[in-house]
């Protein structure tokens, strides 16, 4: 018991500790990912005083009209802070994006593979308010990919290929 204390006791400590100090680092939720059947995580580091590198990581298991989605995606960022300091005000961030699902249609049970890669820009506004981060971000994006076969037909990737919108908004820890 003593040493659960002495343990929750120091990590109260560094977690005082953080909020004094400036944040450097930040781990963030993609609220509005859930609504698609998505986590979406994303880890911040602070390199300059208005230069940071993002990287974010989601896994997807969503549907829609028929065909069910699965997979993982990675999205590495380099963000230029406009105003503000790196991690808190309006930016600008080009990026990648790698992503590799597996696509399955229910009415004919055909199943294939798709890799994208891809890139954008992003333009956004994050607040650090207390350790606590709010970011918002709206830009254009294209992927470009492959798709394989495993069964049946070939199955449409709808929106995982081509020209798309990238939107989000996040929630997390500043470190």
């Amino acid at each position: 018991m003593k040493k659960i204390n002495l343990l929750l006791g120091f990590v109260l400590f560094l977690s005082l500790n953080s909020f004094a100090q400036e944040k450097t680092f930040a781990v963030k939720l993609n609220y509005l990912s859930p609504l698609v059947k998505t986590i979406n995580l994303s880890f911040e580091k602070a390199v300059k005083e208005d230069v940071s590198f993002q990287l974010g990581v989601y896994y997807t298991g969503f549907s829609s009209a028929g065909v069910s989605y699965s997979g993982l995606g990675l999205t590495p960022e380099y963000r230029k802070y406009l105003t503000g300091e790196a991690l808190d005000g309006a930016y600008i961030a080009p990026f990648a994006r790698y992503q590799s699902l597996t696509l399955t249609e229910s009415a004919t049970t055909s199943k294939g593979t798709t890799s994208t890669f891809g890139g954008g820009l992003i333009i956004g506004r994050q607040w650090m308010m207390k350790g606590i981060s709010f970011d918002i971000f709206i830009g254009p994006i294209y992927n470009s990919g492959s798709y394989s076969s495993k069964s049946g037909n070939r199955i449409d990737a709808g929106s995982f290929e081509g020209f798309s919108l990238r939107f989000g908004s996040t929630i997390g820890l500043g470190f």
